[in-house]
């Protein structure tokens, strides 16, 4: 009896000393691991998205704060801090921004801007790890891809807000011949920002002027909205301060254009980018992302493609 009593006490001990390995995260309902192979599995994937939405902490780490993509390949780190270029810049995987070196169940990154950061790395499933901080007890939760099934166009519909923000003005380039005339037919600028929630400048100016000398006729609120049960679909509303509202399926036509399909008119607009806000390792580094959920509209696409 002694000996049996004695057994159990190492198995006990064995299962104590076993579990100083795992955390148990209750509320997700899984365990998560924190690999002992760190290297392996960073390197795993090709691109790791970062889900800014899954983020848990009231800190930041800057350099994810900024990044849609990270990747960690033989000792350098790569991010794809814009949305114009993924998927080109870089091979796919951006552009430099440092290196790391791993430890068992860790990572320290030496960012060229931000710094050192030893971040903690823990398996979610197996294409999905969280970065930890301890620092500010923040969470970023990363998922895996190879770069030859990527969808990059989903980068672009879920921070489609973000896109409209990197060409400091859209310039109207393409008018179609039917649809019906509207007040939206004069103009040829606009220009948004993520301050306030979303505002927007609009111009009637000429085409083709140098935007250092566009003059902003009109202005307002806009707002990006997801529509029910049509992933590729947003649709865009401009609100005029005291003229009402212009309703848009906005459409990614490319990396620099988009198409606006006015619904009451039935027009279709193309706008190009210009003056393109490059976020690099260094320079201009003030974007940073945040959790956002658009509304959904409950609509029908009205543009025949």
């Amino acid at each position: 009896m002694k000996n049996g009593k004695l057994l159990l006490g190492i198995l006990m001990i064995g299962l104590l000393a076993s579990s100083c390995y795992t955390e148990v995260i209750v509320e997700d309902d899984f365990i998560e691991e924190s690999p002992i192979n760190t290297a392996l599995v960073l390197e795993n994937y090709d691109i790791w998205y970062v889900d800014i939405n899954a983020t848990q902490g009231n800190g930041e780490v800057p350099f994810l704060q900024r990044a849609f993509t990270i990747s960690f390949d033989r000792g350098v780190v790569y991010a794809n801090n814009n949305l114009v270029g993924i998927g080109k810049t870089g091979n796919g995987l951006g552009v430099d921004v440092g290196t790391y070196g791993t430890y068992s169940g860790a990572v320290e990154v030496d960012h060229d801007v931000d710094g050192l950061w030893l971040l903690e790395v823990y398996a979610v499933n197996n294409n999905t790890l969280e970065l930890y901080d301890p620092s500010s007890n923040t969470s970023y939760v990363l998922r895996g891809y190879y770069r030859s099934s990527f969808d990059y166009d989903m980068v672009f519909y879920d921070n489609i807000h973000y896109f409209l923000q990197e060409y400091q003005v859209w310039e109207k380039t393409y008018t179609s011949e039917y649809g019906a005339l509207n007040d939206f037919d004069e103009e040829n600028y606009l220009q948004f920002f993520s301050d306030g929630g979303g505002y927007f400048r609009s111009s009637i100016d000429g085409q083709g002027i140098p935007f250092s000398n566009i003059q902003w006729d009109y202005e307002g609120d806009y707002e990006v909205y997801d529509v029910a049960n049509d992933a590729s679909l947003k649709t865009l509303t401009l609100g005029y301060d005291f003229l009402g509202n212009d309703y848009f399926e906005l459409y990614v036509i490319n990396d620099s254009t988009i198409e606006l399909y006015h619904v009451s008119s039935g027009t279709v607009y193309e706008f190009t980018g210009r003056g393109y806000k490059q976020f690099l390792k260094s320079g201009d580094t003030g974007k940073k992302r945040s959790k956002v959920t658009n509304p959904t509209m409950n609509v029908t696409r009205q543009r025949n493609m």
